[in-house]
Formats: structure tokens, sequence, C-alpha cells
């Protein structure tokens, strides 16, 4: 904002556009959150999506590495002055944000930071997120005197406003993507009941008939056996076209390493567990493969968030020395002891994730103990 009103405006005028144009709710955050730390000329800047139980469901930073963010460590769930932002409608400026009594301190890892500025994001009555700035650049923590000001708190708001209207468009947008999908989905499953149940009734009274002529004409009843084999033939034939027209449409579009990655973003947002992904070099695998990979992923991640207990799931997708991929599911929750395993096989999935696997010319590894977590490993061997 020093360089005058006409460039503040260009610059306010480039976050808007830049907000309006992100269609996933992932990208509308860090956006906000980048276009908000440059506007105000601050250090840090970040972005927290509440949760249900008080706490954030999803924190999005700017101006931290990710291996610094690493080295932080989780959010825990209750962040002091950073959760009470999410239950307050009006702004907090604090020339020292160590000096708050609801302040309860950082991990060994986290940047020291002084001048605070915060604020909701809400939409009517329900706060969509909120808003954090820290260290002023010339304010009153590492660059001098001064801190946030009248004017930042002002940019800062109708910032927020615009982010409340480009966060509520990306979240219709992936709910109307997911309806979408999910009526293709039912309109499938219901063309694939009705020609299958045909099928099947021929197949029946087909074979009713060859039964009463096997005795009396056992050359008909041959010819009835025949076109049991052919119906038989047919009805392989649909649900095989039903299953690749099943197949994930995203996967196609996007690939396998993008389709996992925003299936992981979207669970990161639905639970209160931290769900991680990370990819090292994976290259395009047979379609068959891919989709493999991906379902025996969505298994293993059910289960971890459904089942285990666990605070943390870490995904990894990783290219193996002979140009396949392994996934590596991983979770720090209950965890089992081997001798159920085969008791827990269906209830848990591992069997029809053994059986993708093997489909695809892969293998399957579960390793758990009681109290230490589980670890599903899938390997594929590429094309």
């Amino acid at each position: 904002m020093h360089n005058g009103p006409r460039s503040g405006l260009a610059a306010v005028s480039s976050a808007l556009l830049a907000m309006s144009r992100r269609l996933e709710v992932h990208d509308v955050l860090r956006t906000i959150v980048a276009s908000a730390r440059e506007l105000l000329d601050a250090e840090y800047a970040a972005l927290g999506v509440p949760d249900d139980h008080g706490g954030f469901a999803q924190f999005v930073v700017d101006g931290i590495s990710e291996e610094q963010w690493r080295r932080i460590g989780p959010l825990p769930r209750q962040h002091g002055i950073l959760a009470a932002m999410l239950h307050q409608e009006e702004p907090e400026r604090l020339a020292d944000v160590r000096e708050d009594p609801r302040f309860g301190g950082w991990p060994a890892a986290h940047p020291d930071m002084s001048d605070f500025l915060g604020l909701p994001i809400r939409d009517g009555e329900e706060t969509l997120g909120a808003l954090f700035l820290a260290n002023k650049r010339g304010g009153s923590g590492p660059g001098g005197p001064g801190g946030f000001t009248d004017e930042d708190e002002e940019l800062l708001s109708l910032l927020a406003q615009h982010a409340a209207i480009a966060l509520t468009n990306a979240r219709l947008y992936e709910r109307s993507r997911e309806l979408t999908i999910a009526e293709e989905r039912s309109r499938l499953a219901h063309e694939l009941h009705d020609a299958v149940s045909q099928k099947l009734f021929s197949l029946r009274l087909t074979a009713q008939a060859a039964a009463a002529l096997v005795d009396r004409d056992p050359a008909r009843a041959k010819g009835e056996l025949h076109e049991v084999a052919a119906l038989a033939a047919e009805a392989a034939d649909e649900l095989r076209a039903a299953v690749t027209e099943l197949r994930p449409a995203a996967l196609d579009e996007d690939g396998l390493v993008a389709t996992l990655r925003n299936h992981v973003r979207v669970l990161d947002r639905a639970h209160t567990a931290a769900v991680t992904f990370t990819c090292d070099g994976v290259r395009a695998l047979p379609a068959s493969q891919e989709e493999a990979v991906l379902r025996v992923a969505q298994e293993a991640l059910h289960n971890a968030l459904r089942h285990s207990g666990a605070d943390r799931v870490e995904v990894t997708l990783a290219r193996t020395p002979g140009g396949g991929a392994l996934l590596r599911v991983r979770d720090w929750g209950r965890g089992f002891s081997p001798p159920t395993v085969r008791k827990a096989g269906r209830h848990l999935g591992l069997v029809s994730m053994r059986d993708r696997a093997s489909g695809a010319g892969g293998r399957l590894d579960v390793r758990s103990e009681p109290g230490r977590g589980t670890t599903i490993e899938m390997e594929v061997p590429g094309g």
C-alpha cells in the first residue's frame, strides 16, 4: 500500500479477481491468505476453517515454508486466540499477541510473532473461517515501530467480505460436482439393474426349459443350454461395460496423482483427523492399475477415518525402481493384532483390497499392532 492509492486499488482488484477465478475450496483458501499477506505487507498470514468441535478442520499458512510447517507439527484442537476468532464478529488488533491472556505459547519451531490482526470471514450468521496476519513489515515486530493500522483493518474487512463470497461459490461448485457425479452413478446403477435383471430372467427361463427337455428331447435341451451360455456371455459383457463406465471420471481427466490429492483434500476438510498426501515422482500407470490404486487408497482411508480413531493419517505415493508405484496409507490409531486380521478382513475390506491389488498384477501388505496404528501398502508394477 505504500505506493499510493492507484497501485493499492490495483492490488486489491488483482486479489479479488484471483479469488473469484478459483473453483476449488483449497485453492480459494490459499489465494485469500496470499492476497491478505501481500496487501497488508505482513510477514505471516493464515486462514483457519472451523470444525464442529471448536477448533480448526483446515489451516492454511503463507510466509512459512512447508519444511517449517512440518517441524511446527499439528495445530492443537483448541488454539488460544486463533480459535477465539471463530466465535466473535469483530476484528482483533493487538500490539503484541504474546501479551494477550488467551495466548497459549507456541511449539519450539514456531516463528516469533508480535503485532497481530485477525477477523472472522462470515456469511450471514455462519463463520466460514478466520483470517490472521502477524508482523507488519516496519511494525512493532522485527521491522520497527508501528503495527497494523485502521487502514489495514478496513482493507482486511473488505477482503474478508469477498473471501466469503469466493468460499461460498467454491463450496457450491464442489457440492454441485458431487451431486452431478452421484446422479450419474445413480442413473448408471438403475440402467445396470434393469439390463442385468432382464438377462438373468431370460437365463432362468431358458435353464428351466433345458431342464424340462433334457429327458424327452436331449437335442432341444442342448440348444437351450447353448442359449444359456450366450445369455450369460451377454450379461458379462454388459457388466464389464457398466464397470468401465463407472471408472472415476477424474481419473481419466486428471490422472491418479491429482485425483488422489483432491480426494485427500476433501477428507482432510470433512474429518477432524489431519489427512495428508505426498507424492514422489510417480508417472502415469496403466488405467487398470491407476483405478486399483485409487480404490485401495479410498478403502484404506475409509478404514482409518471411520474405525481407527486416529488423529493423523498419511497417504504417500512413490515411484518404484521398476517404474511402478507404491501406495502407503498409514494411521496412528488403535490398530489390531495380526491373529485377528483374517477375522477383520471382510469388515475392513482387506479381502477386496487384496483382490484389487492382485487383479492389477500387484501385491498388498497389511501391518498393524494394537495401539500402534495400521499401515497398508500396495505396489503395482507399472506399464
